[in-house]
C-alpha cells in the first residue's frame, strides 16, 4: 500500500535516489522484468484461428455439405461445381478475416494516439521518453496538460489538480498533496492525495513521483483484467442469418426428399432423381449469401471510418439501424469541450463576446481582461491549450482583444502569487508595473466583493457602493441562470512587494465575466435530424443541473428543467418505478458511471434499442450494457474502446447520427440482397420442382444452377449492397430489431418474384423445344438436340430476368425511374459484365459443351428478353398501385 508509506520508505523499497533517478542500465533491466507499461488486451488469434472463427456458421455447414454431396452423387464430374462452392466458403473466410484484421490495425492507430512521452529523471537529468518504456522506480516530473502514464506515488507538489474522471468518474479535479499519509488501507481511489494514477491528466500545478506500478499491475490495469472476457453475443443480424441457414438446409433436405419420392412414383430411375433432387438442393441453397453479406457490411464499415466511426464488431452495424434512444455525453460530445467565455459585465456595461478577433474594448474591459490574463497560469503553445480550462478560457479571451499572454507577462513581471484554494476560492498574482507592483485577483465574486472597498468606474477608482455591489451581484445570477460560470477580478496597486496574505485586502473590483462550455455549432441540426427519424437524444453528464438543462434546451434536447434529474434523484427512486417513469426524461446531470448502467438498463427494459457513450474506464459497464457502446476516439481510454462496440474518432455526436443513418441503410441494402438472391433461388427450386412433377426433362443443369447462383446473382447482389443511401431513410422511425426480414410486404414480394421467375423460365424451356422439333414436351429426352436448346432459352432467361429483376429491387416502394436508373453505377455495370459473359459462355464452343448449352437462332433473342422484363415489369407495377392505395 504504497499511500500508507512515508516517501522516504517508498524511495528505499523502489533503490532509487530522487534527485538522480534510475541509471539508463537499471531502467533497461526493469523493463526486461516487469515490461513494457502497456495494458495488455486478450491475446491475439492467429490467421489461422480468425479464418477458422468465419467458419462456424450454420450456412457454411450447409455449403460444405452441399459440395460434398455434389463429389458423392456425380464422382469426378461434381468435382468443379464443389469447388466453386468451396471458392465462396473461403471469400467469406478471407472477408471476415481481412475486416477483423483492419479492425484491430485501426483500434492500435488509437492507442497510438493516446500513448504520449513522458518526462523523466535519469542519470541525473531529465528527459523524455515513450511511456511504454516507464518502469517501476523511475522519477516521474508532472505539469499541466501532461498525462499520467503510470501508477504514481508523489514526491513533491505544488497546487497540483489531477482530472481522474477516466477512473473515478468525479468530474471535479482531484487536488493532490505529497506529503499526506493515512493509515486507512480501505480509502477509496479519489481520496488517495498523494497518488496519482494512470491514464489522468494534471491539468494545474506541478509535481514529481516515483513510478509504483506500470501496465497490468495500476489501478486501471486491475480494471481492465476484469473486462477482458471474451463475451460472443450475437447480434440480430447473425441470428437472423442462422435462423435463415437452417431454415435453408432444412428446405433443401426436404425437397430432395419430396423430389425424390415423386420421382419414384412416376418409375424413374434411381440414380437420375437423386441427381435432380440434388440440384434443387444446390439451387435452393444462395452459395454466396454469406460472402455477399459480409462484403456489404465490410464496405459499409469502410464507409463509416471515412466518416469518423470504426466499428469494432461488423455484425454490430446493423443493430445501429435499430437505435431509437443515443445516451450521450455532454462535455466534448454535444460541447466544444472547451470553456469559452461569453459574457463581460463592468459595472453598467454588459456585453456579448463572439468569436472574432481584434475586438475593440473601452478601459474598464480592458482592465478587467488585463487582469484575468495575468492572473492566470494557462498558455497555447502552438495551438495547444495548456492549464486549466477555465484559465485557458482567460487567455483566449485577451488574445481576441489584443492582450496576449506571452506578450502581457513579458512586459508585467510576475513577482509573487497567492495560489488558488478551494477555501478561499480566490487567486492572486502580483506583478511588475514600472516602479510599482499591482496585485491581480480573481475569483468567486461574493469573495472579491467581501474584499473591495473600491471600483473602476470608467477608467476612475471610486469608493464602492452597496447599489453598485447589488448590480455586479444581479448580474452574475442572471449569469448563472443561464448556466453560465461566473469569475469575477480585482486589482490594487502597492509601492513595494507584499506578502501572499497581503494581496486580497482592499480590492479595487473591476467586474465579472461569463464563460460556458458552448455547444458545437452542428450538433443541433444533427439533434432535429435524430427526431425525425424518431430516435430520442439523451443527455447525461456529471456536470450541475442548471448548466446540463441549459445546453439541452439550446440544443433541442428538452425543453424544460422537470425532464431532467440528478444522480441523487435517481438514487431515491425505486428501480421499477425509475424504469417506467425513464421515457419522461431527457436530462441527466450529476451522475456516476453507477448511474448510467442503471439509466441504460431501465432505457432497454422499456423495449428501446439504446446506443450509450463514454470515454472513462468507469464508463466500460454502461458501455457493455448498451446495445451499441460508443467510446470516444481522443479522450477516451483503452478500457472504454476495449469495451465499446463502436469508436468516434473525433469525439462529435454528430457522427453517431451518421452512423445510424449509415447503419439504417446498411441494413436495408442487406435486406434486399437477401430478398434478391431468395427470390431468385426460389425461383430455380420451382422451375426445377414443376419440371419433375410435370414429368419434362430436366430445364437446367446443376452446373447451370451454380454459374447463376455464383456469377450473375453474386454480381447485381454485391451491387445492391453498394446501393447509395436512401435519402428518406432518415425521415422513418428505426425498425423493430425482432422484425424479420420478410416484414413490411418483403416477403411476399420475394414470393411474386420467385414465382414469376419460375414459370417464366420454364415457359423458355417449353418454347425452345416446341420451336426447335416436332417431339411433345413429355418425350423429349436429356441430351438432345432438342432439349438442349431449350434448356439454353430457359438458360439464358433465367439469368437475365435476375440481372433485370436487380433493379427493381433497389427500392421496396419507389419505382427505378424514382430512384433513377443510373444512380447504382455498379449495379448497372455488373449486369452489362453479367450479360456479356451470359452470350460468350452460350457462343464459345468448348464451353457451351461444358454448360451444355448451344448458340440461338437470332430470332430467339427477342423472345427472352421480352421474357425476362416481365418479373421486372410486374414489380414496378406493384409498387405504383400498392403505394397509390397506401395514399
Amino acid at each position: 500500500m504504497w499511500f500508507t508509506k512515508s516517501q522516504e520508505a517508498v524511495l528505499k523499497e523502489l533503490n532509487v535516489n530522487s534527485k538522480t533517478g534510475l541509471s539508463t542500465e537499471e531502467a533497461k533491466n526493469r523493463l526486461e522484468k516487469y515490461g513494457l507499461n502497456k495494458l495488455k488486451g486478450k491475446p491475439k488469434k492467429s490467421l489461422l484461428q480468425l479464418f477458422l472463427a468465419q467458419l462456424k456458421d450454420v450456412l457454411i455447414y450447409v455449403l460444405i455439405g452441399a459440395a460434398v454431396i455434389n463429389i458423392i452423387a456425380h464422382g469426378t464430374e461434381g468435382i468443379p461445381d464443389a469447388l466453386i462452392i468451396l471458392t465462396v466458403v473461403l471469400i467469406n473466410a478471407l472477408v471476415g478475416v481481412i475486416q477483423e484484421s483492419k479492425a484491430e490495425k485501426a483500434l492500435e492507430a488509437l492507442q497510438q494516439m493516446t500513448a504520449p512521452k513522458s518526462l523523466v529523471r535519469r542519470n541525473g537529468e531529465v528527459i523524455e521518453i515513450n511511456s511504454e518504456e516507464l518502469v517501476p522506480g523511475d522519477i516521474l516530473i508532472i505539469d499541466a496538460g501532461r498525462y499520467i502514464p503510470a501508477d504514481v506515488r508523489l514526491i513533491e507538489s505544488a497546487n497540483l489538480q489531477i482530472q481522474e474522471s477516466s477512473l473515478t468518474g468525479e468530474s471535479v479535479p482531484s487536488e493532490k498533496n505529497a506529503d499526506f499519509i493515512t493509515s486507512d488501507e480501505k480509502i477509496s481511489v479519489g481520496d488517495k492525495e498523494n497518488m496519482a494514477f494512470m491514464s489522468t491528466i494534471a491539468i494545474y500545478g506541478r509535481g514529481e513521483g516515483v513510478v509504483v506500478a506500470t501496465a497490468m499491475d495500476t489501478e486501471i490495469g486491475k480494471i481492465a483484467k476484469i473486462l477482458d472476457e471474451d463475451e460472443n453475443m450475437l447480434t440480430p443480424l447473425q441470428i437472423k442469418l442462422e435462423e435463415l441457414g437452417k431454415t435453408l438446409g432444412y428446405g433443401a433436405l426436404a425437397i430432395c426428399g419430396i423430389i425424390f419420392v415423386v420421382g419414384m412414383l412416376q418409375g424413374r430411375q434411381v440414380v437420375e432423381m437423386f441427381m435432380t433432387s440434388i440440384s434443387l438442393a444446390v439451387a435452393a441453397i444462395p452459395e454466396g449469401l454469406v460472402a455477399i453479406v459480409a462484403i456489404v457490411l465490410s464496405l459499409g464499415v469502410k464507409s463509416m471510418s471515412r466518416k469518423n466511426a470504426i466499428v469494432r464488431k461488423l455484425p454490430a452495424v446493423e443493430t445501429l439501424g435499430a437505435v431509437n434512444i443515443i445516451c450521450s455525453d455532454k462535455t466534448g460530445t454535444l460541447t466544444q469541450n472547451k470553456m469559452t467565455v461569453v459574457k463581460t459585465y463592468t459595472l453598467d456595461n454588459l456585453k456579448d463576446i463572439s468569436d472574432e478577433r481584434n475586438q475593440k474594448a473601452n478601459v474598464d474591459e480592458t482592465e478587467l481582461i488585463r487582469s484575468f490574463v495575468l492572473c492566470s497560469d494557462a498558455s497555447i503553445d502552438g495551438g495547444q491549450d495548456i492549464g486549466d480550462p477555465t484559465e485557458v478560457a482567460l487567455v483566449v479571451l485577451g488574445d481576441k482583444f489584443n492582450l496576449e499572454k506571452n506578450t502581457l507577462n513579458a512586459e508585467y513581471k510576475r513577482v509573487g502569487e497567492n495560489p488558488f484554494d478551494s477555501d478561499r476560492k480566490l487567486m492572486s498574482t502580483l506583478n511588475e508595473e514600472g516602479n510599482k507592483f499591482r496585485v491581480h485577483t480573481k475569483g468567486a465574486i461574493d469573495n472579491i466583493l467581501m474584499r473591495s472597498n473600491r471600483i473602476l468606474v470608467n477608467g476612475e477608482i471610486l469608493p464602492i457602493t452597496d447599489e453598485a455591489k447589488a448590480k455586479i451581484l444581479k448580474v452574475a445570477e442572471n449569469m448563472s441562470d443561464d448556466a453560465l460560470r461566473v469569475l469575477g477580478v480585482a486589482f490594487k496597486d502597492v509601492d513595494t512587494e507584499i506578502a501572499p496574505e497581503e494581496m486580497e485586502k482592499d480590492l479595487v473590483v473591476v467586474g465579472i465575466v461569463g464563460m460556458i462550455d458552448p455547444p458545437r455549432i452542428e450538433v443541433k441540426d444533427s439533434i432535429e435530424e435524430a427526431k425525425r427519424a424518431g430516435i430520442t437524444p439523451i443527455m447525461i453528464t456529471g456536470d450541475h443541473k442548471n448548466t446540463a438543462v441549459a445546453i439541452a434546451k439550446e440544443l433541442g434536447i428538452a425543453t424544460d428543467i422537470s425532464q431532467s434529474l440528478t444522480g441523487s434523484e435517481i438514487d431515491s427512486i425505486p428501480d421499477e418505478k425509475f424504469a417506467k417513469e425513464i421515457n419522461n426524461y431527457r436530462v441527466f446531470a450529476r451522475v456516476s458511471p453507477e448511474h448510467k448502467v442503471k439509466i441504460v438498463r431501465a432505457f432497454k427494459k422499456q423495449g428501446n434499442i439504446v446506443s450509450m457513450t463514454g470515454d472513462g474506464v468507469n464508463d466500460a459497464p454502461s458501455l457493455k450494457s448498451a446495445d451499441i457502446g460508443v467510446a470516444m476516439g481522443i479522450t477516451g481510454t483503452d478500457v472504454s474502446k476495449g469495451a465499446s462496440d463502436m469508436i468516434l474518432t473525433d469525439d462529435n455526436f454528430t457522427t453517431i447520427v451518421h452512423a445510424i443513418e449509415e447503419g439504417r441503410n446498411i441494413y436495408n441494402n442487406i435486406k434486399k440482397t437477401i430478398m434478391f438472391l431468395l427470390s431468385c433461388n426460389l425461383g430455380e427450386v420451382l422451375c426445377v420442382f414443376f419440371a419433375t412433377v410435370f414429368g419434362w426433362a430436366m430445364p437446367l443443369v446443376p452446373t447451370q444452377l451454380l454459374w447463376v447462383n455464383l456469377i450473375t446473382d453474386t454480381l447485381p447482389a454485391i451491387s445492391l449492397g453498394m446501393d447509395p443511401g436512401d435519402k428518406d431513410v432518415m425521415n422513418r422511425k428505426p425498425r423493430d430489431p425482432k422484425e424479420s426480414f420478410f416484414a413490411e410486404g418483403a416477403g411476399m414480394r420475394a414470393i411474386v418474384g420467385g414465382v414469376l421467375i419460375g414459370i417464366l423460365t420454364l415457359v423458355a424451356f417449353y418454347l425452345g423445344i416446341i420451336h426447335s422439333g416436332d417431339v411433345p414436351i413429355k418425350e423429349a429426352k436429356d441430351g438432345t438436340e432438342i432439349v438442349t436448346y431449350g434448356r439454353t432459352m430457359a438458360f439464358i432467361v433465367l439469368t437475365f430476368s435476375q440481372l433485370f429483376y436487380s433493379l427493381s429491387m433497389r427500392n421496396s416502394k419507389k419505382t427505378i425511374f424514382e430512384v433513377g436508373f443510373f444512380g447504382n453505377m455498379f449495379l448497372i455495370v455488373s449486369i452489362i459484365i453479367s450479360i456479356i459473359l451470359q452470350v460468350l459462355l452460350i457462343s464459345i464452343p468448348p464451353i457451351a459443351e461444358m454448360f451444355k448449352v448451344t448458340a440461338l437462332d437470332p430470332s430467339h433473342w427477342g423472345m427472352v428478353i421480352g421474357l425476362s422484363l416481365i418479373p421486372f415489369a410486374i414489380n414496378e407495377i406493384i409498387k405504383v398501385v400498392t403505394r397509390g392505395k397506401s395514399e
